[in-house]
């Protein structure tokens, strides 16, 4: 199962393969040479659907539970000073995605979202200290009904070149469901009150929807 943002890079993809497939077979008359443009291209392909499949999952909901927004390693957890929203000090989850990851963003509390905000921004890679602050990002708030105030931020990568939002002010989210998706590589912060208790440790793998990350 493909996420939906992936249909079009899809389609394009597999239309400009057997074109090159094509091309390939006709003008290209060393044999080993042909065999290395036809496994390019069929890797090219792969990494493609990796990027963007979808797997099924079975989700627990639970309102004690803080579930990571997406696949990835846990890079970051320190309290610090959150600017944008809270302006206060905050206790900051970061979780890393690879190209290899799957990508899409999930809410990791369910709730009234009450603020929803895009920013353009440069492309600095991923893990870079400033990336929070200078790089592509949106920042979405849920208003947990155990937590409060949940702020979690999609940022762009060095590779990302578009971020997906679908949180809208007003509207309620759904714990787990899908909040965005980022296009090849970046990362998610959350920021979450000073006394809750973080499940997880650097460098830990963690699923999106799946591993919580905090509890009460």
């Amino acid at each position: 199962m493909f996420h939906k943002e992936g249909f079009k890079i899809i389609t394009i993809t597999f239309i400009l393969a057997i074109a090159a497939s094509i091309v390939t077979n006709q003008f290209v008359s060393i044999g080993w040479l042909r065999v290395l443009i036809l496994l390019t291209i069929l890797v090219f392909v792969v990494l493609i659907l990796q990027f963007f499949r979808n797997p099924k999952r079975n989700f627990i909901l639970n309102d004690q539970h803080i579930l990571s927004p997406v696949d990835g390693k846990v890079v970051v957890i320190e309290e610090v000073f959150e600017k944008e929203y809270f302006k206060e000090k905050r206790l900051q989850v970061s979780v890393f995605m690879s190209p290899l990851n799957v990508h899409a963003t999930r809410y990791p509390v369910g709730g009234p979202i009450v603020f929803s905000k895009y920013h353009p921004g440069k492309y600095l890679v991923a893990w870079h200290p400033k990336a929070s602050e200078e790089n592509e990002r949106t920042t979405v708030v849920v208003n947990s009904p155990v937590f409060g105030d949940v702020l979690h931020r999609q940022i762009a990568g060095a590779l990302a070149k578009r971020i997906v939002n679908y949180a809208k002010e007003g509207k309620k989210a759904i714990q787990a469901e899908d909040s965005g998706f980022i296009k090849f590589g970046s990362r998610v912060d959350l920021y979450l009150p000073l006394d809750t208790k973080i499940n997880v440790k650097l460098d830990e793998k963690v699923k999106g929807g799946l591993t919580i990350l905090a509890s009460k």
